[in-house]
């Protein structure tokens, strides 16, 4: 017991895709997601500190961004359609992962470690600036994978529902200074190529930021 259990698990997390069972031009890891959610947090985490006068913990918030998905080791990364498919099904997702982790955790952390690890694979999702800039920086980088594969033809209608749904979760933050820069400054340059399915993803985009539902 010393951590090298917790250092294996990063090979664990580059071989887990990222929306598993779809086709897709580029491929994403778990550890890739992770990497870039932190990347996303720490963006965001700037906009609310320079533009919005916030004060960031930031070492909460690398903690959370940097761990958010590392107990998909033991579960693997659920299609979200799967996961919140009924209340039921996912609390039972949630209870095997944190029965997973704590046994994990036991077992494979040394006892001086264990409450650290607790805390910090624990879910990051909280009521706290930190965890909210992480809820936005998850959906955040999915609704990036969700373009890229828009953006180079992928056909299959799950990446705009993907980009839909993601971008339906960051607007409920839109009380974030972070948010609302991006709705404002970062967003619009998504649109200014042309691509298939463009048209489309500025009526989704137009619909939920001004009307609140996709007509």
């Amino acid at each position: 017991m010393g951590l090298n259990a917790y250092i294996q698990g990063f090979n664990s997390l580059e071989s887990i895709d990222r929306a598993p069972g779809y086709f897709k031009y580029q491929h994403h890891s778990v550890a890739d997601h992770s990497f870039r959610t932190a990347e996303l947090a720490q963006m965001m985490g700037d906009i609310e500190e320079v533009v919005g006068k916030q004060k960031i913990n930031w070492k909460a918030l690398y903690e959370k961004s940097l761990n958010h998905d590392y107990t998909e080791r033991f579960i693997g990364d659920i299609k979200t359609p799967v996961k919140y498919a009924t209340p039921q099904l996912r609390k039972m997702i949630g209870d095997v992962e944190e029965t997973m982790t704590a046994k994990f955790i036991k077992e494979e952390i040394p006892k001086e470690f264990q409450e650290i690890y607790t805390k910090r694979l624990s879910e990051g999702k909280d009521d706290t600036l930190e965890g909210k800039i992480l809820s936005i920086c998850d959906k955040l980088d999915l609704l990036y994978e969700a373009y890229g594969e828009i953006e180079l033809g992928n056909p299959n209608p799950v990446f705009m529902q993907m980009f839909k749904e993601s971008l339906e979760t960051i607007k409920k933050f839109d009380d974030l200074v972070c948010v609302q820069y991006f709705i404002k400054k970062i967003l619009p340059d998504l649109f200014k190529g042309d691509f298939a399915g463009k048209d489309k993803m500025q009526r989704i985009a137009f619909s939920i930021l001004l009307m609140g539902e996709d007509k």
